[in-house]
């Protein structure tokens, strides 16, 4: 196997807390697949933390690497999101969110300051959680005659893809994600069954 066929993530949450000059700097780090989930967690924290001065933020979603946001909410420029973006992609992990809150101690740190603030934070909340290769997965559109359900089942369990979503009427239509690893053996194995049309989808 490859590398190609895995990406790294996480599936567990964590929280650290870094303290500098009496400034308080708590990381909270979660998987997240998309960034409306990343949005509703950012309204949580924020909830949950009204009397903090900034909460700045990094994500980094999906397998191509393009899809990521980083805010210094207020602080200066590129000396909290950038930071802590950093210390997602020195992991080398996507699906990732932080958000870090901070409390001010009154007392400025600085731009240098903060960056180590940020990064500090975010690198010990990382440590907490442990990183999980997950397999790259294609996704194929399935359509079969509801009778051959038992066998196509078998091959989804067996080859280990994932569910995305299905419809059963007079024919069932599964939306299925296909390891990559595995890609060749199911494809193979369900063009064997001939009743089975398979599409590759986006």
């Amino acid at each position: 196997m490859s590398n190609e066929d895995f990406y790294q993530a996480i599936d567990k949450t964590a929280m650290a807390e870094f303290k500098d000059r009496g400034s308080k700097f708590i990381a909270f780090v979660f998987p997240v697949q998309t960034p409306e989930a990343f949005k509703e967690q950012l309204q949580q924290l924020k909830k949950e933390h009204p009397k903090a001065v900034h909460h700045c933020f990094a994500y980094r979603i999906g397998l191509d690497g393009n899809q990521f946001r980083v805010s210094d909410d207020g602080e200066p420029g590129g000396s909290a999101g950038r930071p802590i973006l950093g210390q997602i992609d020195s992991k080398g992990l996507t699906d990732t969110g932080v958000i870090v809150v901070r409390y001010f101690g009154g007392t400025l740190l600085g731009v240098p300051g903060l960056i180590n603030a940020y990064k500090t934070a975010t690198a010990m909340a990382l440590q907490l959680v442990p990183i999980v290769q997950k397999p790259i997965e294609i996704m194929y559109e399935l359509q079969f005659d509801y009778t051959r359900m038992n066998d196509v089942m078998m091959i989804v369990k067996q080859c280990n893809c994932s569910v995305v979503g299905q419809e059963m009427q007079l024919f069932c239509l599964l939306r299925i994600g296909i390891p990559k690893a595995r890609l060749d053996e199911v494809l193979y194995r369900l063009q064997d069954m001939h009743t089975v049309d398979v599409k590759q989808v986006q």
